[in-house]
C-alpha cells in the first residue's frame, strides 16, 4: 500500500501534533539559596556603603548583621549536621572564622566571607536545577498521545504511555512519532537528529526503524510499536544522563580535597593554643586573645582566595571570548583532561547542507549557474533541508529564480515542478532512464538503466535522495551510475532532469567548520593523542570528516548509549576525557565525560545544561584555548597556595613561639589574602587567552582534488 499526502491525511485536532516542547527553566529567585544569597549581598552592600560613608558603627552594624544571618544560617546548619555525622567541613570553619573576625572587630571581612560562600552555594543550586529541568524537558519531545489503528481499521487517540508492543500507529505528516517501532506501510522522511545527530532527514520505508520523539516529514506512515514507551531511545537518553550525573566522581576544587583534615587541624590547634597556656596558669584574656589570633592567621581565607581568583579570572577571560564555563570546578577540570572525543554533526561540521559542486552534464546546454538556477526554481516551494541549501546557493550567486508551477514532492525521492514550460525533477527518480557519462572520457557506461536503481551519490545515507557511486579505474562499478566529474565521498548528490533527461548533478555536504582541522591538531598537541570521533552518522560520512581533520579513531553509527560506553571505555584505561558535542544525543556522553563542552548556537537545551562549558559563538578553536587557560589557572593556584602557605606558616609560628600582636596578625593575614588575590587576577589579561591561530577553511573535499 502506498500512502500519499492528501487532504484525507491532514492532521486532525485529536492527533499528536509536533508542537514545540514547553521550555522548563527554573527561575533564579525560585531557589531559596538564591533568595538568601541575594538578601545577604544587598545587606552587605548597604552596610559597606554606610561604613565607607562614615556612618556610626550601629548604623552599618545592623545590615552587616543581616548579611551574617541571611547568608550564613544555611552553611552553618549544614556544617552542624556534618558535625553530627562526625565530620568537619570548611563551611563550618568559614562561619566560625567569620564570627571570629566579627568578635575582634573585623566585621567587614567576616561579612564578605559570608556573602562569597552564600553566592557560591546559590550558583551551585541553580546549575543543579537547570540540569534537572533539561532532563525532564527532554521527555516533552515525545508526544503524549498517538493515533492507534484498531484491527478493524478504525482509529483511536490514546496516551502514548498506554501503547503496547505490537500496536499499529498512524503517523501523519508533521507529527512526532509516538513510540519506537518499525514502518509497515508508507514512505516519508524522519528528522531524527535528536537521536543520531544526522544533519538531514532520513528516508523511511517499510521495514525501517523509527524512534519516539523524532519528527515525521511530508509522508504518512503506519508503524508497529517495537518497544514499550518506557524503554524508548528518548527515555533511555534521560536515564543515561541521570545515571552518568550520579555516578560521576564528586567534583571538588583542589583545596576542597584537603578541607576535612585542614578544618579539623585548625580547630584542634586553636583549642590547644587556648587550653595549654591556660592550664599552665596563663591569664584567660591573654590565652583567648592568642587563640583568636591563631585562628585568624590560620584560617583558610588566603587559601580559599588562592584557588578562586585564578579560576574566576579564567572564567571571566573565557567569557569575553565566547566560552561560558559554569563553575570554578568546571574550569579546574578542563585543565586535567588528557584525551578529547568529538561529535561530528554540529561540532566539527556546521550541521547544515551546503552545495559544494554544480556539474552540468555534457550536451545539456547548461552552464553551472543555469543548472543551479533551474534546480533552485524547482526546489523553491519545498521545505526540505536540501531544497533550502540549493535555493540559498542560487541566491548567494544572485541568480534569478523562476516561478515553479504544479509543484509536487515525493517523500524519499525529490520534487517535480514546471519551470518555464519544462518539467524539472530534482532528486532520485524511479521511473526515468538516463545515460550518465564516465568521469574519465564522457563515454556512456552501463547503457540505459533505471536511475532509481542506485541513484547518484557516493556512500551517503542521509535523506533518501542519494544513492551510491563507486569507481573502478575511473568508471562506475557494476550496477551503479556515475555522476561525472569526480567521486564525492560522503556527499549527497542529487540529479536534475529536464523533461525526463538528466542535465546535471549537484553535490551537497555538511560543511566542515573553518577551524576544525586546526582544533583537532591543537588538541592533539595538548593531550598527546589525536581526538576520537564519536558520531551517530554513517561510516562513510564520518570517514570523510576524519580524513579532513586528521583523525584516525573513528566510531560511527552510534546511538546515545554507545557514545556513553565509548567514553566510559576510554576512561577505564585511566584517561580523563573531554567530550565536545551539541545535540540531545550527546548529553549522556557530556555528563559521563570528565569534562564536557557544548556548542551553543544550535545546541539542545539538555546538552547546554549538562555540559561544563558552552561555546557561545560556535568557534571551535576556543576549545583548545580554554583548555590552555585552565592549565594556566591551575599553575597560578599552585603558586598562590605556596604564597598563602608561607604566610600562614610564618604567622602561626610567630604566634606560637613569640608574641604576635593581633593587629599585625590581621594585617599579615589580610596582606596574604590581597597578594594571592592580585596574583590570580593576572588571568584577566588579554595575553592569557591564546587560541590556536592555524585555520583551515572550506567544505570537506576528497583528498584527491
Amino acid at each position: 500500500m502506498v500512502w500519499r499526502v492528501s487532504a484525507t491525511l491532514a492532521p486532525r485536532q485529536t492527533s499528536a501534533r509536533s508542537l514545540p516542547a514547553p521550555r522548563r527553566r527554573t527561575r533564579v529567585l525560585a531557589l531559596p539559596e538564591a533568595r538568601w544569597a541575594l538578601a545577604a549581598l544587598v545587606a552587605f552592600l548597604l552596610g559597606l556603603a554606610l561604613d565607607l560613608g562614615g556612618a556610626p558603627a550601629w548604623a552599618h552594624g545592623i545590615p552587616y548583621a543581616v548579611a551574617y544571618v541571611t547568608g550564613g544560617w544555611e552553611p552553618a546548619l549544614e556544617g552542624l549536621r556534618a558535625l553530627r555525622e562526625k565530620t568537619l567541613d570548611v563551611d563550618l570553619l568559614m562561619i566560625v572564622a567569620a564570627l571570629g573576625a566579627a568578635a575582634i572587630g573585623q566585621v567587614l571581612d567576616g561579612a564578605l566571607l559570608i556573602v562569597i560562600f552564600a553566592t557560591s552555594g546559590a550558583l551551585e543550586a541553580l546549575a543543579t536545577a537547570r540540569t534537572a529541568d533539561s532532563v525532564r524537558g527532554l521527555l516533552d519531545l515525545a508526544p503524549t498521545t498517538a493515533t492507534r489503528v484498531r484491527a478493524d481499521g478504525t482509529e483511536e487517540t490514546v496516551p502514548t504511555a498506554e501503547l503496547a508492543v505490537g500496536d499499529v500507529l498512524l503517523i501523519r505528516p508533521g507529527e512526532r512519532i509516538g513510540a519506537d517501532g518499525t514502518v509497515l506501510d508508507g514512505t516519508s522522511e524522519a528528522d531524527q537528529a535528536t537521536i543520531t545527530g544526522e544533519p538531514l532527514p532520513v528516508v523511511k520505508r517499510p521495514g525501517d526503524d523509527v524512534f519516539a520523539g523524532t519528527l515525521n516529514g511530508t509522508g504518512a506512515l503506519r508503524v508497529r510499536v517495537g518497544r514499550d514507551p518506557a524503554d524508548s531511545v528518548i527515555a533511555r537518553i534521560v536515564t543515561l544522563v541521570e545515571e552518568a550525573s550520579r555516578t560521576k566522581a564528586p567534583t571538588q576544587l583542589f583545596i576542597e580535597k584537603i578541607e576535612q583534615r585542614y578544618a579539623v587541624g585548625v580547630v584542634a590547634a586553636t583549642l590547644a593554643v587556648f587550653a595549654v597556656p591556660l592550664a599552665f596558669g596563663a591569664n584567660l584574656t591573654d590565652a583567648l586573645l592568642r587563640a583568636m589570633t591563631f585562628m585568624i592567621v590560620a584560617s583558610p581565607c588566603a587559601v580559599v582566595l588562592a584557588t578562586m581568583p585564578p579560576l574566576l579570572s579564567a572564567i571571566a577571560n573565557a567569557g569575553r571570548h565566547g566560552v561560558l564555563v559554569k563553575s570554578a570546578v568546571a574550569m579546574e577540570r578542563l585543565g586535567e583532561i588528557d584525551t578529547a572525543a568529538l561529535d561530528k554533526t554540529g561540532t566539527l561540521t556546521e550541521g547544515a547542507p551546503e552545495v559544494t559542486a554544480v556539474r552540468p552534464l555534457p550536451g545539456s546546454g547548461l552552464d553551472e549557474e543555469q543548472l543551479l538556477a533551474l534546480a533552485a526554481a524547482a526546489e523553491n516551494p519545498s521545505e526540505h533541508p536540501l531544497a533550502r541549501a540549493i535555493v540559498a546557493a542560487a541566491r548567494g550567486r544572485r541568480l534569478p529564480i523562476a516561478t515553479a508551477e504544479e509543484f509536487t514532492a515525493t517523500p524519499g525521492q525529490g520534487v517535480t515542478a514546471m519551470v518555464d514550460g519544462r518539467r524539472v525533477t530534482v532528486g532520485r527518480t524511479r521511473d526515468s532512464v538516463c545515460d550518465l557519462p564516465s568521469p574519465v572520457d564522457g563515454e556512456l557506461v552501463g547503457g540505459r538503466r533505471p536511475a532509481g536503481a542506485g541513484g547518484p551519490g557516493h556512500d551517503a545515507q542521509t535523506d533518501g535522495r542519494q544513492g551510491d557511486v563507486r569507481h573502478v579505474d575511473g568508471r562506475q562499478a557494476t550496477g551503479r551510475p556515475v555522476t561525472g566529474g569526480r567521486q564525492e565521498r560522503g556527499a549527497t548528490v542529487v540529479t536534475v532532469t529536464r523533461d525526463g533527461v538528466p542535465v546535471g548533478t549537484l553535490a551537497l555536504t555538511d560543511r566542515l567548520r573553518p577551524d576544525a582541522a586546526a582544533t583537532t591538531a591543537a588538541l592533539t598537541a595538548l593531550t598527546g593523542a589525536a581526538p576520537v570521533l564519536l558520531t551517530g552518522d554513517n561510516r562513510h560520512t564520518a570517514a570523510r570528516v576524519a580524513e579532513a581533520t586528521g583523525l584516525t579513531d573513528v566510531r560511527a553509527e552510534l546511538l546515545p548509549e554507545d557514545k556513553v560506553n565509548a567514553v566510559y571505555d576510554i576512561q577505564r584505561t585511566g584517561r580523563k576525557v573531554l567530550f565536545v558535542g551539541d545535540g540531545v544525543n550527546d548529553a549522556p556522553a557530556l555528563a559521563a565525560a570528565h569534562s564536557g563542552i557544548a556548542m551553543g548556537r544550535a545546541g539542545s537545551d539538555l546538552a547546554l545544561e549538562t555540559a561544563d562549558a558552552v561555546i557561545v559563538r560556535d568557534e571551535l578553536a576556543t576549545v583548545p584555548a580554554v583548555v590552555r587557560l585552565s592549565r594556566a589557572a591551575r599553575r597560578l593556584v599552585v603558586q598562590n597556595l605556596v604564597i598563602a602557605g608561607t604566610f600562614i606558616t610564618v604567622l602561626v609560628v610567630w604566634d606560637l613561639v613569640g608574641h604576635l600582636p593581633l593587629p599585625l596578625g590581621v594585617a599579615g593575614h589580610e596582606g596574604s589574602t590581597v597578594l594571592v588575590g592580585l596574583n590570580g587576577l593576572r588571568l584577566l589579561r588579554e595575553s592569557a587567552w591564546r587560541p590556536d591561530r592555524r585555520r583551515r577553511s572550506g567544505p570537506v573535499q576528497d583528498s584527491r582534488g
